[in-house]
C-alpha cells in the first residue's frame, strides 16, 4: 500500500511540476514569427490603432488620412524600425522565460494547470512591459504622434534623435513613460486571453463534439484564439491611457506629470466613455491577425526552424 501511494503522488506530481525547457529554438520561433506579424499588417494597424487613441475625435476613416498624410504607405510603418522590431524579438524571450517560472513556482504552492497558467501570464506580461516593451512602445508612439512638427514645416528629427533629446531631458523615467500603463494591459492581456481562448476552445469542442485529446482544426484554433484576443480588448480603456501618456500631443488641458489616474481622469471628462475605446476595432483586428500569424504559420516556421538549429520546438503556437 505504502509503494502504491508512494508511485502515484511521484507521477502525478512529476507531471505537475515539470517546468517548461527554455529551448533556442523556441525563442527564434516565437521572435521570427512576431518579426512576421509586425512587419506586414501588425504595424499598420497599431499606428492606426495609435493615432485614433491619440485623436480621439478621428472617425476611422480620418485616422487613415493623417496617416497617409504623413507619408503615404510609409506613414503606417512609423515606428517600425527599431523600435518595432526590438520590441517583436525580445518580448517573447521574456514571456517564455517569467512565465515558465512563474508558472512553475505557482504550481508547486497548489495552483492549478489553469490557474498556474494565468498567474504565468500575468507575471510574463509585467516583465515585458518593464524590461523591453516600455521603451519601445513609448519611442513608436512619440514617432507616431509627433505628426505637428511635420505638419509646421520642420523636418522632424530622426528616431535616434529623439530617443536622445527624450534621454537628456527625462532621463530613463521619459523613455518609459506609460510603463506602468502597459505592465496593466499586458498582465491584463495575457490573464483574460489565456482564460478566454480555453473557454473558446471549449466551446467550440462541444459544438464540434470533439474530446480534449482531440487536434482542432488550424481555423478552429484561429477561431478560440480570436475569439479570447477580441474579448480582450475589454481592457482598452489602458491602452488609451497609455497612448495619451506616451503622446507627443500637446494641449494645454492635460495633466503636466501623468499617471494612470489623472491621464484616466481627463480622457474621461474630454472625451466620456466613448474616448477610451477608441482604437478598438483596429486592436482587434491585429490581434486576429496575431493569431493567424502564429497559428496559421506556425507550423511551417516550425519545420524551418527544427532544421536550421537541429532541436525539437517545444513551443505552443
Amino acid at each position: 500500500m505504502s509503494g502504491t501511494t508512494a508511485a502515484m503522488p511521484s507521477s502525478l506530481t512529476e507531471k505537475k511540476l515539470e517546468k517548461k525547457p527554455i529551448k533556442f529554438s523556441n525563442l527564434l520561433l516565437g521572435a521570427g514569427l512576431n518579426l512576421f506579424e509586425v512587419t506586414t499588417l501588425g504595424q499598420p494597424l497599431e499606428v492606426v490603432k495609435t493615432t485614433m487613441a491619440a485623436n480621439r475625435g478621428d472617425s476611422f476613416g480620418t485616422a487613415l488620412s493623417r496617416i497617409w498624410g504623413r507619408g503615404g504607405v510609409l506613414g503606417f510603418y512609423q515606428g517600425l524600425i527599431p523600435w518595432a522590431w526590438i520590441e517583436a524579438s525580445t518580448k517573447g524571450a521574456v514571456l517564455l522565460f517569467v512565465a515558465s517560472e512563474a508558472e512553475y513556482y505557482a504550481r508547486a504552492a497548489g495552483a492549478s494547470e489553469f490557474g498556474g497558467g494565468i498567474l504565468g501570464g500575468v507575471a510574463g506580461g509585467v516583465a515585458q512591459a518593464y524590461a523591453t516593451m516600455g521603451f519601445c512602445t513609448c519611442m513608436k508612439t512619440v514617432e507616431i504622434t509627433q505628426h505637428k512638427i511635420a505638419a509646421a514645416g520642420v523636418k522632424p528629427p530622426s528616431t535616434f534623435a529623439t530617443f536622445m533629446d527624450i534621454y537628456r531631458k527625462e532621463g530613463i523615467r521619459g523613455i518609459n513613460k506609460g510603463v506602468n500603463a502597459v505592465a496593466i494591459r499586458q498582465m491584463t492581456n495575457w490573464g483574460s486571453r489565456f482564460g478566454l481562448s480555453r473557454l473558446a476552445e471549449q466551446g467550440i469542442r462541444r459544438v464540434t463534439g470533439k474530446e480534449q485529446s482531440d487536434k482542432l482544426s488550424v481555423f478552429e484554433k484561429i477561431a478560440s484564439s480570436a475569439i479570447g484576443g477580441g474579448l480582450s480588448a475589454w481592457n482598452q480603456p489602458i491602452e488609451v491611457i497609455r497612448v495619451e501618456m506616451q503622446s507627443k500631443k500637446e494641449d494645454p488641458n492635460r495633466p503636466k506629470k501623468m499617471t494612470v489616474g489623472n491621464t484616466f481622469k481627463y480622457i474621461y471628462e474630454t472625451n466620456g466613455v466613448k474616448g477610451l475605446y477608441r482604437g478598438v476595432t483596429p486592436r482587434i483586428g491585429l490581434g486576429v491577425w496575431q493569431t493567424v500569424c502564429m497559428v496559421a504559420m506556425g507550423d511551417m516556421a516550425k519545420a524551418y526552424v527544427e532544421k536550421l538549429t537541429g532541436e525539437k520546438v517545444t513551443a505552443k503556437h
